[in-house]
């Protein structure tokens, strides 16, 4: 078992580059079966979720390489339409696959995917988004077989504004006849992301980053090179462990934009915050102040990704702090371990109470990616010695977060192996 061992207390101080987004390079590298060409991908992290990604295209077929962060996928000659059991249960955002094996091969076989266990997230809405543009859908023994049938573009209304189904839908709909409207459409940076890789390989589409998504005609085939966009909730958990443990810290290579709501709950808990083009300076007194009600919501809201990191700073405020869950039902997992640090927390339902007070280091036990992230920084912000054990989890959507605190003064040490 993979673990760190941190020594908290020490202030944060220096500055760290922001890697390239998760959840933007996921979508974008099961976007390059599309044009069945050569794309060359910029500012791709090395993460656990992104090897999965690569697993699953050179299975069907793709030559991939990556040198540095540079990852190069040429689909021209897919020989697959099936992603099997064992390379679907590493990731939950595998079934993002779905549409464009679809678009591609007319077919797709995959099984229920894998990921955090943070509460129910069923595939139901991109099922119903792709059977409304004439997806043919059999479930059996666990496997979801689809038949592209005869595609059409039409207009598709999610009752939620999910990111996957969103993803899944705007990459399908490449391959439909006619015109389609993704209606409530997620509005998240990743999204428009995508929207510009689709744009560089031909596609017609407009309108990523807004609640109407238009997608016009067939995507014709054409080599593509592209920059994955920062990660904004690597910079988050930056932001808060900094935060949490005192000191001034500058990002590089971040957009302040996609980090807004994060910087202004941190604003209002007394950090100094500044912003030049595409760095963040944060500056943190000695100890914070309570937050009034942090509620999770769709972007542009706060990202219920950037909740647990949040949480683990609120624990060393000075007063009361608040939050209230509306995106996933079982994002509280990471509290009881909190509590083994001497975190005060009281949860009922979807709202956690946060009082903060001082941490003591503890052996605590990452539970989900986000929720490793904030025990990371309760330990970074407790005094004395904890060990974070099974941090498989946070190398799913972190790269290289050791190497990356130690570099702020962090003492911080990985090691691989038995506890």
């Amino acid at each position: 078992m993979s673990y760190y061992q941190i020594r908290g207390g020490r202030p944060l101080r220096g500055t760290v580059p922001v890697s390239g987004a998760k959840n933007s390079v996921l979508p974008i590298l099961a976007a390059t079966l599309l044009n069945g060409g050569k794309n060359v991908l910029h500012n791709c992290p090395d993460l656990r979720d992104v090897r999965s990604a690569i697993a699953i295209l050179r299975y069907l077929g793709c030559r991939v390489r990556r040198e540095g962060d540079t990852v190069t996928v040429d689909s021209s000659a897919v020989e697959r339409w099936d992603v099997p059991h064992e390379l679907m249960r590493e990731m939950r955002s595998s079934v993002i696959f779905l549409g464009p094996i679809l678009a591609r091969c007319g077919r797709a076989r995959l099984s229920l995917p894998g990921g955090c266990d943070i509460g129910p997230r069923p595939i139901d809405l991109h099922l119903q988004a792709l059977q409304k543009l004439g997806v043919e859908i059999r479930e059996e023994g666990g496997d979801i077989y689809c038949r592209a049938g005869d595609l059409r573009g039409t207009d598709v209304i999610l009752s939620f504004p999910s990111v996957g189904a969103t993803e899944n839908t705007l990459l399908t709909a490449t391959a439909c006849g006619g015109s389609t409207r993704i209606i409530n459409a997620a509005r998240e940076p990743e999204i428009a992301d995508l929207q510009e890789f689709l744009r560089k390989g031909g596609s017609e589409v407009a309108g990523g980053g807004e609640s109407v998504i238009r997608v016009s005609g067939e995507m014709p085939r054409r080599d593509v090179e592209h920059t994955i966009l920062p990660d904004r909730i690597e910079a988050a958990t930056y932001l808060c462990a900094c935060a949490a443990c005192g000191g001034e810290i500058t990002l590089t290579g971040a957009e302040p934009e996609h980090v807004g709501t994060v910087l202004q709950c941190l604003s209002e808990a007394g950090c100094t915050v500044r912003t030049a083009g595409r760095s963040v300076m944060l500056r943190a007194q000695e100890r914070l102040s309570g937050l009034p009600i942090v509620r999770t919501m769709p972007y542009p809201g706060f990202p219920t990704d950037a909740q647990a990191p949040l949480m683990a700073a609120a624990c060393t405020a000075e007063g009361t702090s608040v939050f209230l869950e509306t995106i996933f039902e079982n994002r509280y997992r990471h509290v009881p371990e909190l509590a083994r640090m001497g975190a005060k927390i009281r949860v009922s339902g979807r709202t956690a109470l946060v009082t903060g007070g001082a941490l003591h280091g503890a052996r605590v036990r990452c539970t989900d990616l986000r929720g490793g992230a904030a025990l990371v920084i309760a330990a970074l912000a407790a005094e004395g010695e904890s060990v974070v054990e099974d941090i498989t989890h946070i190398d799913r959507g972190y790269e290289r977060l050791a190497e990356k605190l130690t570099l702020l003064g962090a003492d911080i040490r990985r090691t691989d192996g038995e506890t």
